[in-house]
């Protein structure tokens, strides 16, 4: 008996997902096979209706292609007015979703689902511009043919030879609340192109040319009819999953084979083949694993595994399941895929076979109910292959299964102890609670070695009870009758026990293993998700592959011309040449497929979103697991994690190159400005003042004023040229040439420079008496100095109030410079230090924004910080620290 109970957590997704559901509009799709079946009008008349029954609808797009019919239609309906986007010199018109979503209808039509909007648009695809009315609780009607379908872009292109450019993922089609097919036949659609009711006349001719062939249509019709009976089937399927529907709904037919060890497995596969072909149905092929079938010869391995193989060659899905019981496994696997037919193999066992170890046939017969059972004859079974060489589990890679002559050995064993520890207890305790111990032992073999050890110690069990202590003792013989139906209650009893317990740790190494499985996915994608760089993807990929696969892992990266390099140490098993093929053909190769299948490693490509990541090869420590096709859709699965770390890393490696080359740009431009305005300006000034000494009728008075012009614009031009230096050897590191010393003396010095620049400002000096000998570079100290004096003088009106303070705190001496001019601009108190950076872009103040910047790095590597903000009430502060530090003892005075 199964517990049908619901689980809490998926009751709650489940209430979540529906409250979600409940705030978004509805998006119904219009859905035909080409152009002319009568889309737009039939959205058009289902809004009609809707707007008679009091919802509020407006028209967003509507292509009505001058059909008289559909223009019909728009009578009554608010339209809304489309927006204007200028497009290489013209005016465009698209959907304006700002109006609709501040109208906010009931319900909004939008044609053509798959458009492209012009470039300027909020979203580049229309339905973009769907997700986001739905988002807002609006209700959408939208129209889409078969072709603009992505999956089913390229069977069309082959079709009609055209390829279409507009496409729409297939998961925005899958999300539609409701799809409604509107369907013409070929004839009738072609009657209607004849007449004018599709296209204009010429557009008409040059059509049924080309696209509208009755050949097309008919491939067209046919594909729009089974993509909407996929999608009713999907959505059947999920409505029985939800409502724990289990009697199977013959809606569809679907086919489930099952494929088992025996010489007739591949025979068993193509008939199964050639019936769905018949039935125009989709099948599976399955293989299950049972306590009974854990250890096969090694032939019958590879003819599951070959069948398997065949199976998905002819267009099968296949799988490998776990589970106790054969018939049992596959019903309940059927009724969840809702299949309607199941396929199986008859038995080549004779009959006393059959009677004594059961029937797959029989009892699929009896349990099946509803699903429909074809029996398919088998050849006979060599009896050599039963005698083969048996190998582990084909389910558990990592041999569940244990080793089971150690497990018969270990029964026996332990049935020795439990006897020999029940004539311990004989004196002590009725017979009746000896055989408890044995039922006991019977438990613990089951549960640590399977069914057989379990079968064996039962009878051993019941041996030995009726041996040792049942009178006459050391015989067989039984001289209480009694003692007979003791024995037979005993030996069903721990034959059931020991089948029951088996069944549980079968059915719960199962779960270990899923669960094994699923938690090395969640750690791969955890750790790669974490990952910076490319090298850390291909270390967690390596380190967690290897034991996941039991194999080798090799990985081949391409380098900038598409020519795969080796990322990781490779033996002589892994081929770059192979893993090329794989990279420019973007199959598998190598083990277990149809390409170079004598390679000892498989390839298989790493497939992103953008383009091709690489390749991995596995070099596997047992073969016969990678056919496997569990092994393979997992391996297709982490193949596909590893992509998409690489092309993650790879656009952020890309991004931060483009910062680096957009400061680059930046940093060149403002060094150009530099040189083309700052550099040049002083320069042209010279030469103009130079002209004007030139003239003869020039007073005296006038040319020392000149000379002095000249001087100035010249030390201006110097410092300019003075900072850029001055930048390029802080960034390439430069040596202090420090000293002990006091501060006064470089504030002197800084001052008597600054005399010329602040010649109209009032500067005050306030340095605490109490200032420490510091050790720094009086030189760069002074610049620092001097750039602060004069970046207050330049950026304060003349007559202003210039502050240069200094006090001792604690470990350090502050050194600060206030203005009372207007300050610094907002968000200005970290940029003033950044290269090239100005109080504002359209200062007038001339300068290139490095003094600061000058500043920052002599400070720095002085050990101290610099500051910048505005002072109160009004007014600009810089300060900066110097460490104080313990100065050298002075050496004593000569006597």
């Amino acid at each position: 008996m199964t517990d049908q109970r619901p689980d809490p957590d998926a009751l709650l997704d489940e209430l979540k997902r529906e409250e979600l559901e409940a705030q978004r509009g509805r998006l119904k799709i219009f859905f035909g096979a080409c152009a002319g079946v009568g889309k737009t009008f039939a959205m058009l008349a289902a809004a009609r209706v809707k707007q008679q029954e009091g919802v509020r609808v407006l028209i967003g797009v509507v292509e009505t292609h001058g059909r008289k019919e559909t223009e019909a239609q728009l009578e009554s309906l608010e339209v809304l007015p489309p927006s204007r986007i200028e497009y290489k010199g013209h005016a465009l018109s698209e959907f304006d979703i700002d109006q609709a979503l501040a109208l906010k209808p009931q319900l909004i039509l939008m044609d053509e689902f798959a458009h492209s909007n012009v470039p300027g648009s909020r979203h580049p695809k229309r339905w973009q511009d769907v997700e986001e009315l739905l988002a807002a609780g609006i209700d959408v009607y939208t129209t889409l043919n078969v072709q603009h379908l992505e999956s089913l872009n390229d069977v069309v292109g082959q079709i009609t030879g055209i390829i279409v450019r507009e496409t729409l993922p297939d998961h925005v089609f899958d999300m539609a609340d409701e799809v409604s097919l509107v369907d013409l036949p070929p004839d009738e659609l072609l009657s209607r192109l004849a007449a004018g009711k599709v296209y204009v006349p010429h557009q008409a001719e040059r059509a049924v040319k080309n696209f509208f062939r009755k050949g097309n249509l008919l491939a067209l019709r046919e594909l729009a009819l089974r993509r909407t009976a996929d999608r009713v089937d999907a959505q059947m399927r999920a409505y029985r999953a939800d409502q724990s529907i289990t009697p199977v709904w013959h809606a569809r037919e679907r086919l489930l084979v099952c494929v088992g060890p025996g010489p007739g497995t591949e025979k068993l596969v193509r008939s199964t083949k050639r019936l769905a072909a018949n039935l125009d149905a989709d099948w599976i092929a399955v293989y299950v694993e049972t306590p009974h079938l854990q250890r096969l010869p090694e032939e019958q391995r590879a003819r599951i595994l070959k069948g398997l193989k065949l199976a998905q060659e002819l267009g099968a899905e296949t799988t490998v399941l776990g589970g106790s019981e054969l018939a049992a496994t596959l019903l309940a696997y059927a009724r969840t895929r809702n299949v309607s037919k199941l396929v199986v193999g008859k038995s080549a066992r004779s009959a006393l076979a059959r009677l004594w170890q059961g029937s797959l046939v029989n009892e699929l017969t009896r349990q099946s109910g509803d699903v429909d059972v074809y029996v398919v004859a088998h050849e006979l079974e060599d009896e050599t292959e039963r005698r083969g060489k048996r190998v582990n589990s084909l389910l558990f890679s990592d041999s569940e299964s244990g080793n089971a002559a150690r497990g018969y050995l270990a029964a026996a064993a332990i049935c020795f102890a439990t006897t020999a520890l029940n004539h311990l207890l004989v004196p002590y305790f009725a017979l009746s609670n000896v055989i408890m111990v044995h039922l006991l032992a019977v438990v613990l073999i089951a549960t640590r070695y399977g069914r057989g050890p379990g079968v064996l110690a039962s009878f051993l069990s019941v041996a030995a009870f009726d041996f040792f202590f049942v009178p006459p003792q050391l015989s067989f013989a039984v001289s209480d009758t009694q003692y007979l139906l003791t024995f037979i209650v005993m030996l069903v009893v721990a034959l059931v026990i020991s089948q029951l317990t088996a069944r549980f740790r079968f059915e719960a190494t199962i779960a270990t293993y899923r669960e094994r499985r699923t938690r090395a996915l969640y750690d791969l994608g955890r750790e790669l998700a974490g990952a910076l760089t490319a090298s850390q993807i291909i270390e967690t990929a390596v380190g967690r592959l290897e034991p996941l696969f039991r194999a080798k892992v090799m990985l081949f990266i391409p380098d900038s011309e598409d020519r795969l390099r080796a990322a990781t140490e490779i033996g002589n098993d892994a081929d770059t040449g192979v893993a090329q093929w794989v990279f420019d053909n973007l199959q598998p190769a190598g083990l277990g497929t149809n390409t170079l299948p004598s390679n000892a490693a498989l390839y298989v490509p790493l497939k992103a979103p953008m383009r091709t990541r690489g390749v991995i090869a596995l070099l596997p420590e047992e073969t016969i697991h990678a056919f496997l096709p569990e092994q393979q859709r997992l391996l297709e699965t982490c193949a596909a994690q590893i992509a998409l770390a690489l092309e993650r890393v790879h656009y952020v490696e890309v991004a931060q190159d483009a910062i680096v080359a957009m400061e680059s740009e930046r940093l060149r431009n403002s060094v150009l400005s530099v040189v083309s305005h700052d550099l040049r300006t002083p320069l042209t000034t010279m030469l103009g003042l130079a002209n004007m000494l030139n003239s003869p009728s020039l007073p005296p008075e006038q040319q020392a004023d000149i000379a002095q012009s000249i001087q100035d614009e010249a030390l201006r031009m110097n410092k300019l040229v003075t900072n850029l230096l001055d930048m390029a050897k802080l960034q390439s590191g430069v040596k202090l040439n420090k000293e002990w010393q006091l501060l006064d003396e470089v504030v002197g010095s800084a001052v008597r420079a600054c005399e010329h620049s602040l010649r109209h400002h009032r500067l005050e000096l306030k340095l605490s008496r109490d200032l420490p000998v510091l050790e720094y570079d009086a030189v760069l100290i002074e610049r620092v100095l001097v750039n602060l004096l004069e970046n207050a003088g330049k950026y304060t009106p003349a007559g202003s109030r210039i502050e240069l303070a200094a006090q001792h705190e604690g470990d350090k001496v502050r050194i600060t410079v206030t203005d009372d001019g207007p300050g610094l601009p907002a968000n200005m108190e970290h940029k003033a230090f950044d290269k090239f950076s100005r109080g504002t872009p359209e200062s007038t103040t001339p300068g290139v924004g490095l003094g600061l910047a000058i500043c920052r790095a002599i400070i720095e590597n002085h050990g101290g910080t610099i500051e910048a903000g505005n002072a109160h009430p009004r007014g600009a502060r810089f300060s900066f620290t110097l460490p104080s530090g313990a100065p050298p003892a002075l050496p004593p005075e000569d006597a």
